[in-house]
Parts: C-alpha cells; sequence; structure tokens
C-alpha cells in the first residue's frame, strides 16, 4: 500500500501538468478560431466597399478620358485653324500676326507628338514645317529685295514688314536668322571693301583714322535707320562692328604684308595707338556678347564703369606721369577688355620695328646722358644736387615705363621679351658709362705723391685725394645706384605682370641688379680708399718718430691731430650726401675702420724701439684714435646718435687689440716666463712673427729674442683638437711685407717722376 501510494504522488505532477497543456490547447484553438471569424468579416466588408465603389471609378475614368478628348479636340480645332490661318497670313505676308501665330502652332504641335501615327495629326504637321520653310524662304527673298547684295545703292530700306519678319525669323529654324544677319552685314559693309581697297591710297596705315571715322559714320546710320527694325537681343549693331574688326584685320594685315619695307615706328605706333583707342572705344559701348556668345543671346547690362583696361596705363603714354608710378600701391584690375587684339593683333608681325626703334632711342639716351654729364660736370658741392640721385637716372625709367605700357598694349608675348632685353642691355650701360664710367680716379686727383709727403705730416688738403666735389659726386652715384637698384627691381615685377603667364621665367634682372651692387659697394671702396689714403701720412709719421727719445708724456701726438682732421673733414661730407641711404654710410664706417685699424696696428709694429715714456704716449695716441671712432657715425654732427652695435663691437675690439700690444711693450722682459705668459694673456695670438714684432719694439738683441721665442713657443697652451691654433684677432689686411713692397713701388714711381 506504502509503495503505491509513493507511486500516486509521483505522477500527480505530471497529470497537472497535461491537464493544464490540454486547457492550453483548447484556448489556442479558440483564439484562432475568432482570429478566422475576424479575416473572414473583413474580406466581406472589403469586398463590399469594392462593390460600392466600383461605379464610382469607373465614373471617374469616364471623366478623365472625356476631359482628354475633349482638350485634344479642342487642340486639334485650333491646330487646323491655326494651320489653316498661318497658310493665309504667310501667302499675304502679315508677318506681324504669324510671329504671335507660329509660336502658338509649334506649342499646340507638341501635345501631339504623341499621335503622329495617325494620318491625320502627320498631315497637319506636315503642313505646319512647309509653312514655316515657306516662310523661310519668303523671308529672305523679302531682304534680297530690299537689300540686294549687288550695287552700292539700296532699293529698298527699313519697314514694318521685315520688322516682323524679324520676330518670326526668331520663331524658325536659327540659320533662317543667321542668314539674314550675314547678308545685312555684308551688304552694309560692302561699300568699306571697295573704298579702302588694297590698291587706294585710304588704305595705308597714315589714314587709319578714316577706316574708324567711316565705321562710326555707318553704326549712327545704321541705329537712325536700322536700329528698329531688328529686335535688340540680336545686337546688330555690335555684330556689324565686330565684322569690320575682322575685315579690318584681315586687309590691313595684307597690305602691310605688301609694304613692310615702308613701315616706319612713327607710322606703326600711330596705327597701333588710333586702333587700341578704337578697340577701348568698343569696350565702353558693346559687351562683347557676340564674340564668345551664340546666337540671340541677350546682351548683359553695360556696366557702370569703363571697361578698358588702358585708361591706368595710358595717362602715361606720353611720359607724363614719372616713375613714381612703380611705387604706387596696386589698384584693382579693371575688367578685360574682349575687344583688345581684334584688330591690333595684326601689328604683332611688325613689332619687330617698334624694338629696334627703342633700342636706337635707348642707345642715343645713355650718349646724351654721357655728353649732358661731361658738359653740366658733376654736382656741386653745398648745393641741392650734391649727392643727389642723377636726373638722368629718373629720364630713364621714365622712358621705359612707357615703353613698357606701349608694348604691352601691343602684344604681351615675344615683343615683351624683347623689349625686357633691351632694358636690360641699356641698364647694364647705363651702370657703365654714366655710373662706373665717371667714378672718380684715385691716381688722377691728387696732386702727386712727394717723399717729403710720405715721410711727414701734411695738412688734410694736402694729403686728400678727393676734393669736396669728388666726394660729392662719389656720394650722388651711390645714391643714383640704390636708386636704380629698388627700381629695377620694380620694374622687373612690372613686366612679370604685363607678360604672358608662360612667359614670366624668361623675366629676370638679377644680373642688372647685381651690377648696380657693384657700382655701391665700388663707390663704397673709393670713399674708404680716400679717407684711409689721407690718414696714410699720419701714420707714416708715426712710424718714423724717434719713439726711443721721448722724454715725457704730452698731449696727443700730431700725427693723431692730423689723422683726426682728415676724418672731420671727410666723414661729415659724406654722411650728409648720404642721408637718404643711412645703411650705406654705415656700411662706409665699418669698413673705414676695418681697413684702418688693422693699419694702424701694422704702423705700431714699425715703431721701434720704444722706450717706457714712448709707449705711455703712444698708448694715449691709440686711446684718442679709439675715442674719435667710436665716436665717427656722428663726428661733426649737431645731432647725436648712437652708434651701431656691430661697428662698436669693431672698434672697440680692434683698438684694444693696440692698447694690449703697447701694455706688453711697456711690461719688463725679465723675468721671461712672467713677460710671455703675460703676452699670451693680454693678445691671445699664437703666431710667433706677432710675438717677435713686439720683441723689436722693446729693442731686444737676436739673441734675447731667439730665448724668448723659445720659450714662447713651449708656454703655448695646447689647442684643442680640431682648433685652428688657438684664439687670435686678424684682418683681412696686407701683410707687411706686402705693404713694404707697395711703398717701395710708390718711391720708385716718385721718382721716376721727378
Amino acid at each position: 500500500m506504502a509503495c503505491c501510494k509513493e507511486r500516486l504522488n509521483s505522477l500527480v505532477p505530471s497529470l497537472i501538468c497535461c491537464l493544464a497543456l490540454a486547457e492550453a490547447q483548447v484556448a489556442i484553438g479558440q483564439l484562432f478560431g475568432k482570429i478566422k471569424d475576424i479575416k473572414d468579416k473583413a474580406e466581406k466588408s472589403e469586398q463590399m466597399v469594392k462593390e460600392i465603389t466600383r461605379d464610382i471609378k469607373q465614373l471617374d475614368h469616364a471623366k478623365r478620358h472625356l476631359t482628354t478628348s475633349i482638350t485634344t479636340l479642342n487642340h486639334l480645332h485650333m491646330l487646323a485653324r491655326g494651320v489653316d490661318s498661318l497658310e493665309a497670313m504667310t501667302r499675304r505676308r502679315q508677318y506681324g500676326e504669324v510671329a504671335n501665330l507660329l509660336q502658338g502652332v509649334v506649342n499646340v504641335l507638341e501635345h501631339f507628338h504623341k499621335y503622329m501615327g495617325i494620318p491625320q495629326i502627320r498631315q497637319l504637321s506636315e503642313r505646319v514645317k512647309a509653312a514655316q520653310s515657306e516662310l523661310g524662304t519668303q523671308i529672305l527673298a523679302d531682304f534680297e529685295e530690299a537689300f540686294p547684295a549687288q550695287g552700292s545703292k539700296r532699293a529698298g530700306g527699313p519697314s514694318n514688314v521685315l520688322r516682323d519678319a524679324c520676330l518670326v525669323a526668331n520663331v524658325l529654324d536659327p540659320r533662317i536668322k543667321q542668314e539674314i544677319i550675314k547678308k545685312f552685314i555684308r551688304q552694309h559693309l560692302s561699300e568699306y571693301m571697295v573704298l579702302f581697297q588694297e590698291n587706294q591710297d585710304v588704305a595705308w596705315l597714315d589714314k587709319i583714322d578714316r577706316r574708324y571715322a567711316w565705321i562710326k559714320r555707318q553704326l549712327v546710320d545704321y541705329e537712325e535707320k536700322y536700329g528698329r527694325m531688328f529686335p535688340e537681343e540680336w545686337c546688330m549693331t555690335e555684330r556689324i562692328a565686330v565684322e569690320f574688326c575682322h575685315i579690318t584685320r584681315t586687309e590691313l594685315a595684307k597690305v602691310m604684308r605688301t609694304r613692310a619695307k615702308e613701315i616706319e615706328v612713327k607710322l606703326l605706333l600711330f596705327a597701333i595707338q588710333r586702333t587700341t583707342n578704337f578697340e577701348g572705344l568698343l569696350a565702353k559701348r558693346f559687351s562683347g556678347c557676340t564674340l564668345t556668345d551664340g546666337p540671340g543671346v541677350k546682351r548683359p547690362e553695360p556696366p557702370l564703369e569703363s571697361t578698358n583696361p588702358f585708361l591706368e596705363d595710358e595717362v602715361g603714354d606720353d611720359g607724363s606721369e614719372m616713375e613714381e608710378d612703380l611705387d604706387r600701391p596696386k589698384k584693382h584690375k579693371a575688367p578685360d577688355n574682349p575687344f583688345h587684339g581684334i584688330i591690333s593683333k595684326c601689328f604683332e608681325p611688325h613689332l619687330y620695328v617698334y624694338i629696334e626703334s627703342q633700342d636706337k632711342n635707348l642707345g642715343e639716351m645713355i650718349d646724351r646722358f654721357v655728353s649732358d654729364f661731361r658738359a653740366q660736370g658733376p654736382p656741386k658741392a653745398g648745393t641741392e644736387d650734391g649727392g643727389a640721385v642723377l636726373p638722368s637716372c629718373a629720364d630713364l625709367f621714365v622712358y621705359y615705363k612707357k615703353c613698357m605700357v606701349q608694348c604691352s598694349q601691343l602684344s604681351t608675348g615675344e615683343p615683351m621679351i624683347a623689349l625686357t632685353t633691351i632694358f636690360q642691355k641699356y641698364l647694364r650701360e647705363y651702370a657703365w658709362k654714366i655710373l662706373s664710367g665717371n667714378l672718380p680716379k684715385t691716381s688722377s686727383n691728387s696732386g702727386g705723391l712727394t717723399i717729403k709727403s710720405l715721410l711727414q705730416e701734411k695738412e688734410g688738403s694736402e694729403a686728400a685725394k678727393f676734393n669736396v666735389e669728388e666726394l660729392c659726386l662719389i656720394c650722388s652715384i651711390l645714391s643714383t645706384a640704390e636708386y636704380c637698384l629698388a627700381t629695377t627691381q620694380q620694374l622687373e615685377e612690372k613686366l612679370k605682370e604685363k607678360v604672358d603667364k608662360t612667359l614670366v621665367e624668361r623675366i629676370n634682372l638679377t644680373g642688372e641688379m647685381d651690377t648696380f651692387s657693384n657700382v655701391i659697394s665700388n663707390s663704397i671702396q673709393l670713399l674708404v680708399q680716400d679717407l684711409d689714403a689721407a690718414c696714410d701720412p699720419a701714420l707714416t709719421a708715426m712710424s718714423k718718430m724717434p719713439w726711443q727719445s721721448v722724454e715725457h708724456v704730452g698731449d696727443q701726438s700730431p700725427y693723431v691731430t692730423s689723422v683726426i682732421m682728415h676724418i672731420k673733414q671727410n666723414v661729415p661730407i659724406i654722411r650728409g650726401n648720404l642721408a637718404s641711404t643711412r645703411k650705406y654710410f654705415t656700411q662706409f664706417c665699418i669698413k673705414f675702420t676695418n681697413s684702418f685699424i688693422p693699419k694702424f696696428i701694422n704702423h705700431l709694429f714699425r715703431c721701434k724701439p720704444i722706450s717706457m715714456v714712448g709707449a705711455e704716449q703712444l698708448l694715449l695716441d691709440t686711446h684718442s684714435l679709439k675715442t674719435v671712432l667710436l665716436d665717427l657715425p656722428s663726428i661733426g654732427s649737431q645731432v647725436v646718435r648712437k652708434a651701431p652695435a656691430s661697428y662698436t663691437k669693431i672698434v672697440v675690439k680692434g683698438m684694444t687689440r693696440a692698447e694690449m700690444i703697447l701694455k706688453v711693450v711697456m711690461a719688463p722682459h725679465e723675468p721671461s716666463v712672467v713677460f710671455v705668459d703675460n703676452y699670451i694673456k693680454l693678445l691671445a695670438d699664437g703666431n710667433p712673427e706677432t710675438f717677435q714684432k713686439t720683441l723689436d719694439m722693446k729693442g731686444l738683441k737676436r739673441s734675447e729674442q731667439s730665448s724668448m721665442l723659445e720659450l714662447f713657443r713651449q708656454r703655448l697652451p695646447t689647442p684643442p683638437s680640431g682648433a685652428d691654433g688657438g684664439p687670435s684677432f686678424s684682418f683681412s689686411t696686407p701683410t707687411p711685407e706686402q705693404e713694404n713692397s707697395r711703398i717701395r713701388k710708390l718711391e720708385k714711381l716718385i721718382k721716376k717722376r721727378l
């Protein structure tokens, strides 16, 4: 019993699950039944709606078909009546009514493209095409009758019939309109072809104004007589002008080819000027739509401002504008002239005449500059011209400006490159003949050197090689070269703007700018050499003085006074004449210092032997020169300016070396080790020759110098690997041997002159 009970208890859950599953299946079956009932009811409802709306849809389709049929019948009626009216109006030449009717008929016929299979519709379409063809032939015949192609006198003229015919031509095949325009323009310009034939006297370039005067009269006549006959969008006035330009270009090219030997530059420029002016007039009057757009395109509104791109440049065509144009800020570029070159292109093959003429004119201009300079002489000192830019420079660049503008109006291609080559040629000639050729020569202006001037101190006016006028001339040439350098760079930029983009790389004036830079360098070098040479007698006098016998230290020595006097004479003149080119005055100061200080040190080594008192006097003189050199940029000026840091550094470094040399000379040479170490510390110069010169200044004997030199070599610090032997102060100046050789040559030259 217990066992059976346990089995029954284990089966209870299974029985419960089975009962629940059965109940779920029954519920699902009921749900499916309800869904099926709903679906059946929906299908019945849909079928009922279809039955209700079936009649309504039929009525809608019937209404739509009926409307389409009525519309098509109306169109067909309109088409049939329109075709009949069109044929009747065509026969009666009622072009005013035809213009409106034809467009309507064509529009209505478009609705029947899908019905072309119907014979009656196809027949109407063929009748419309026949009417259009007949209209085209008839209109062309009417124009031929009104404006016959042959004969100079017109048989007819403008009429309302022809005006309406033009409206009809707008609707017909575009070829009809083009044929009307072509025949009318050809007939309108037939008189021009006769009057200006190649064999006629008025066909040559000297009477080119008559061509443009003729077309101006014809355009005015056209506007008065036929302006209202053609539709505005046909742009007939512009078309006549454009066709005139094409004919003129062809005829001018032909006549210039035949009479090429008779073309002169003035005649060519005259013709080109008149032609470009006419092209500019066309640009003001017309938009140029007929040059690029197709027939019938409406011309845009005329611009408020002139579209002539030459108005800005033409101001200076006569040379009235100065070269300051190159410095002006760039203005907004005017719109391109669509008519530029439409006639003037024919002159381009003959521009070699213009280029050759400019070559000749510039050559004559340079020769005139040379002769004027010789006649007028250099700028006078103390005047506004002293140190100023030479007037010939401005004249040259004004002429360049004029030539560049003229040539750019004629062509922006190879002729511009040829003109640039001419510019380069005469820029170099100006630099050589006017600037470099007129720089004073260092050997021609001195009154001849004497042995006395080499051995003793002379007054500044006798020692200086250049007088004040020559100094002003050098400064003027320097200022002119600087102006030419800057203006040549701007000229190159302007040429690149004018020339075709494909030729920009061939415009290069770097060589000419380098030439002017060399003139500037040579001018500065001349000024330096002049002041340097003026100081030479004083330095020579310094080296000849008996420094061993100086007994007491006084004021600065006479040679220092002489050097200062020369500096005070030359530097204010140079500074005043280079006021507009301050940077080059600074270069002059730096170059003079770099030349004078090494030369002073070389002459200092020649002062031997030197006593202690003599060394002290030289040290005082050196300090005086150092003070003067530091004040060199503003010496003699009421306005004291601080010298540039780069210049001050050079002076301090060079003159400090001279002071250190004298301090070494003043030091006792015993004990030797202390003397050598002190020398190495003060001068930081490992060159044995310099050390030996210092020993010579002290007046030591050769035997003593040998031991000192050996000790000097031993005490020199070992330079680091890769070093150049230790610190040293060097100048790019001649060695003492070269200096002695130069003096000997001068002495021989003087002896020969004496």
